[in-house]
Formats: structure tokens, sequence, C-alpha cells
């Protein structure tokens, strides 16, 4: 069916944008005539018969624009408060579509609108956008629909994607400093042995004397970095290394063997092992909360797992659930959950608040996280800062070194 964009005014005298899906361009206008919106243009969307107009103003952010997860969590936040004070549904996505600055987000809710209009349900609209709408967000609204606590369901889903939001931004931003600081610091160096040092060890060629190893080191490592054979060797041999590793490790065993080594990694595999724990126990306590039945949430679950150690844990725990075994029992068999959580899961599944039980663990383990997170942030500035002086004071030692001891053989 042909898909128009349009532009008009609504019954409350705003401006309207978005598509509508119509089989031509009266129907368009009666459709929209229904929804309460007067069409002032109406051009057929990537047709070769849409009239083709230039602009001088180019809308650059209409095609570099992404769509984050604060925006859908926003979205989400607002229609919660919309369908939470009796808003129909339609209306609530219109209101939706008029209040959204992001313009792939707006068209994208124009499409849901579409076929929520002609009596779809919200859950199957948004499944025909798997990029936008996770599974765990798709079976969270079908699980509100089928239950009619619709409002409820996106309001905890809100909290989710909120907190999913505040988790990655802590750990973007305390990754961003030492990665500045580690390519700043290493291209300095390399330009200093490479093109410094050189012409300060000149002074020492003519000396009969043995230098002394920190400057015979600086000197062979200066002489490989001016090398014209291992500069093309780092530019042609080094990518296509690094390019062979990446494309090994998107392999199942490539995965496989890089998500083992980073859970076993001192810091880093207790930070990844935290926050895949969170992420189970607030998912999967949203799911059952929301009446999604347990095996289907712990499917979901599975599929939003990064870590593929964590992910076949977790369908080994949905077949023997199937099959009638605990949960607890194993997880705890598979070594790969702390005592503390499978004790508590345990406790859940016998006083029948697997739900609640689920949120502690979720919320422990996102302290943990953010004290981690802290701690490390904390520490990185001031070990970055030894690291750069330990290698300036080897660099500087090195040339020091050999001018003292002329002096001494001069005197």
């Amino acid at each position: 069916m042909p898909v128009f964009e349009y532009t008009g005014i609504n019954q409350q005298r705003k401006k309207s944008a978005g598509i509508v899906e119509a089989d031509s361009d009266k129907a368009a206008r009666l459709k929209l005539r229904k929804m309460g919106i007067y069409p002032q243009v109406l051009t057929l969307e990537g047709g070769g018969k849409s009239k083709i107009t230039l602009s001088s103003k180019i809308d650059f952010a209409k095609w570099t624009q992404r769509i984050k997860i604060q925006d859908v969590a926003m979205m989400t936040r607002q229609l919660a408060t919309l369908v939470n004070a009796n808003v129909p549904l339609v209306e609530s996505l219109t209101a939706l579509v008029e209040q959204t600055t992001n313009e792939k987000l707006k068209k994208i809710l124009s499409q849901i609108r579409e076929k929520v209009t002609e009596g779809m349900k919200l859950s199957d609209a948004m499944h025909g956008f798997p990029k936008l709408f996770s599974n765990l967000y798709v079976n969270m609204i079908n699980a509100g629909e089928n239950s009619g606590a619709l409002d409820v369901v996106l309001v905890r889903l809100a909290d989710f994607l909120e907190g999913q939001a505040r988790l990655r931004s802590k750990i973007i931003g305390a990754m961003i400093y030492p990665i500045i600081m580690s390519v700043v610091g290493f291209v300095l160096i390399v330009m200093l042995v490479a093109f410094v040092i050189p012409k300060i060890t000149q002074i020492f060629e003519d000396v009969q004397a043995t230098l002394p190893l920190p400057t015979r080191v600086l000197i062979s490592l200066s002489e490989v970095l001016t090398t014209g054979w291992v500069v093309v060797l780092l530019l042609l041999v080094l990518p296509l290394v690094l390019f062979g590793i990446r494309k090994w490790l998107k392999t199942p065993k490539g995965k496989s063997f890089l998500d083992r080594k980073t859970l076993k990694f001192p810091v880093i595999g207790k930070l990844t092992r935290m926050i895949a724990i969170s992420r189970f126990s607030r998912t999967l306590s949203t799911l059952l909360s929301s009446g999604v039945p347990l095996l289907t949430a712990l499917d979901i679950v599975k599929n939003i797992m990064t870590n593929t150690v964590i992910r076949n844990v977790i369908e080994e725990t949905r077949v023997s659930v199937q099959e009638g075994s605990s949960i607890s029992d194993v997880l705890k068999k598979s070594g790969e959950f702390p005592p503390i959580v499978t004790h508590m899961i345990t406790i859940g599944e016998k006083t029948g608040e697997m739900e609640k039980m689920l949120e502690r663990v979720a919320d422990a383990y996102d302290t943990q996280v953010d004290n981690t997170v802290s701690t490390l942030t904390t520490l990185l500035e001031p070990v970055m800062i030894l690291v750069m002086a330990g290698v300036v004071s080897f660099i500087v030692m090195s040339i020091l070194l050999p001018i003292l001891q002329l002096n001494q053989l001069g005197g």
C-alpha cells in the first residue's frame, strides 16, 4: 500500500506531520480527516510520481539524527502518562508524534499509529521495528495489552530503559578519559622517539665508551621506528591482522573464546559479570511482574545477554525449568552466578516472591556496578599519570646518563 507524507493542522490548531498509508491521495486525505487532521501538503513517500522540490535549506539532522535509548525511554514515559489518564491509544500516539522532536522516531510513531488505527495491536505494530523495539519491549507491551495493565507495564518499561541508559552513560563516561589519554600519550611518545631522539643521540655516535643500557634501548627503539620497512609493515600488515582477529571474534567460536576470557579477567571480568547479573535479574523481574510466562521470559532474557557464557547458562536454565527443575538449582550448578544470587532466588521460589527477590538482586548489583565504575574512574587518572611519568622519566634518564658519563670521562 502506498505511503504518503503529510503536513497539516489538527483539531487543536497545531501543526501536525507524519505519514499515512492509503490506496490513493484521496483516500489518504479522507483517512486524515477522520483522524482530525486537515492536510495542507500530501506527497507520495519515495515514489517517482511525487513532486521533488529543491530547497536552499538542507536538513542534515534528518539524515544524521539517531534514536537514542533516552528518546525511547522518554516516549515510553509519556505514553504511560497518557494511557494512565484514559486517553485513547490512537490519540495518545498522535500526541507523541506531535511532541517528538526526533524526526526518525516521529516517522516510526506515525507508522505505528496508522497500523493501530487500522485495528492492529500496539505490540504487533511495534514488532515491525525490531531495531528500535526489542523482544523484551514488544513482549511486555503484549502482556500489558492482554492483562489490561498497559499503563503499569509502560511505567516499568520506562524505569528499565532509563536505568539501562544511566548505566551505559556511566560506563562510557568512565572509559572516555583513559582512552583519550592513552591515544594522545602514545602518539606523543612515538613522535618523540621517532623524530626528536635521533637528533639528540647523534652526539653519542663518536663516543667510544659503552653507552648505558637505557640509552642503547632507546636508540634501538628509535632506529626501529625510523626504519621505512617497519612503518610499511605497521601500515599494511597490522590492519590486516586486526581485521582478521576482529572477523574471527565475530564467529561463534571466537565470540565464545573472548567471552570466557573476559569473565576471567581480574577487574573487567568482575564488572562484566555484575552487569550481566543485574540485567538478568532486572529484566526477568520486570517480565514476570508484567505477566509474561516464565519460559517466555527466560527466552527473552537469554536473547538480550551479550556474553555467550551467561547466555548458554540461561538457555540451560530454560530447558531444565521446562523439564521441571528450579531456576536456582540450574544457576547454582553452572558456577557462573554467585551463591548470594542463587540463595535469594531460592527464597523467592519458596515464598512465591520471585519478582521482589530478583528486584533486590538487581538493586544490589546496580549499586556494586556504580561503586566499581566510580572506583575505576578515580584510580584511572593517577594510574595514567604514573605510566606517562614513568615513560618520560625513562626517556630523560636515557639521555642524561650518557651525558653524565661523558662529563666524568672528561673530568
